[in-house]
């Protein structure tokens, strides 16, 4: 297939899943929450740039299970399977070969701390949902990290724009400490919901708990809500 028919073919299932998803992505707080608790100015989906409890830093520190996996490039893949019609697994120059997206997002971690203005490059989690091309019964996805993490999210958070798995940040590769050579950003959640070291997105008909969630982390993760424990 030639890039631009491929290219194509992906931009058709994108704009078909936004279709499905646009009434509950439009209803989701990041969106909609009328009285947002934070502090400075507004971000792009005017919202206080500084959620509620957080602390800005020009830092990135470092937070693992204790183990902190090495991928060597030629035996990285990615599996997207689940409640999908085309279940892929993708080696790493697959996952190049597809749209690279650059954009500038914040990061905020559930340990009171975050990280404005962060250049990263990547594909866009809507681009991979439309390559497997999602059954109608898919509601959620559990993402999972080669150091034995897992993390669920709505898909209607997931299908978000400025949700990427990315390889690249502050105009660097992604650093093995921050989960190199790929890991998942959800900007309008706190960061935990995007697996480091990621290694397959598996689609679900019903939500399911993962690591941090099984321990009392919030199932929902928003961060002008000061959502951070269930």
């Amino acid at each position: 297939m030639e890039a631009n028919e491929k290219t194509d073919k992906i931009v058709e299932a994108r704009m078909k899943l936004r279709r499905r998803f646009e009434e509950k992505m439009a209803q989701t707080p990041s969106l909609t929450d009328e009285r947002p608790r934070g502090s400075g100015p507004l971000n792009r989906h005017g919202m206080p740039a500084t959620p509620v409890g957080q602390t800005l830093t020009n830092k990135w520190p470092v937070l693992d299970l204790g183990y902190q996996p090495s991928i060597p490039l030629d035996k990285w893949q990615l599996n997207i399977d689940g409640e999908v019609n085309n279940p892929v697994r993708l080696k790493w120059e697959d996952l190049m070969a597809l749209p690279q997206v650059e954009d500038t997002s914040d990061f905020h971690c559930v340990t009171t701390w975050s990280r404005l203005d962060v250049p990263w490059v990547g594909v866009r989690f809507m681009d991979l949902a439309a390559l497997v091309d999602p059954k109608g019964t898919a509601t959620h996805v559990m993402c999972y990290g080669y150091d034995g993490y897992s993390t669920n999210v709505a898909l209607e958070e997931a299908l978000k724009p400025d949700v990427l798995l990315v390889h690249t940040a502050d105009g660097q590769p992604l650093t093995r400490e921050h989960g190199g050579p790929l890991r998942m950003i959800t900007p309008q959640l706190y960061a935990w919901k995007g697996s480091k070291w990621i290694k397959r997105i598996e689609f679900m008909d019903k939500n399911k708990l993962g690591f941090w969630e099984e321990r009392g982390y919030s199932n929902t993760a928003y961060p002008w809500r000061n959502d951070r424990y269930s």
